[in-house]
């Protein structure tokens, strides 16, 4: 996902680079310096859990190490055709891809024939839309920190359930940091 995050709250000194007004427009793939940073997330099918990292560029380089520290090396990888992917062939983990592009659209396929179309990338992209959902209420985020909202989304939805030891962990630390 490409999430659109500027320079919020930092002061512009050089005049030659004044902020951006509202709402980049800016089309494909994002990075740090056009203000659309990209963040990789994994989720898992089974389990539901899902490993985010806010990333300068979409390039092998940086998608690597995040699909590698939450991925088993048995797994099976869903996705797009994205060019950065494209070491997964080399490792033990089945990789699996769907055609987005706008010639030949694919959104799932089912290889095996049972009448399932288990290869997709609707899981992560559904979950962007709820990622999306949460960051629209702060009107704008800095680059800077989007890492942090991104960090509290991801352990909200890996929580998922509010259990006792929950939240006696939390009163625990509150009580811990007033005293």
């Amino acid at each position: 996902m490409y999430q659109n995050a500027g320079e919020k709250g930092r002061p512009h000194l050089d005049e030659a680079d004044p902020p951006r007004r509202r709402a980049n427009q800016r089309r494909g793939h994002g990075n740090w310096e056009t203000d659309r940073p990209p963040v990789v997330g994994v989720i898992g099918r089974e389990s539901g859990q899902v490993a985010l990292a806010v990333r300068p560029n979409s390039s092998q380089a940086a998608l690597q190490p995040v699909v590698e520290a939450a991925t088993a090396a048995e797994a099976t990888v869903n996705t797009d055709e994205w060019r950065s992917y494209n070491w997964l062939k080399l490792t033990r983990r089945t990789h699996q891809t769907v055609c987005h592009t706008p010639t030949e659209p694919e959104w799932a396929r089912d290889d095996d024939g049972d009448g399932l179309r288990e290869v997709h990338t609707n899981t992560i992209e559904g979950f962007w839309t709820g990622l999306r959902n949460f960051l629209r209420p702060f009107r704008g985020l800095s680059k800077h920190y989007l890492w942090q909202y991104v960090a509290v989304y991801a352990w909200g939805h890996n929580v998922r359930t509010l259990t006792i030891e929950l939240v006696r962990g939390m009163v625990v630390l509150s009580t811990s940091k007033t005293t």
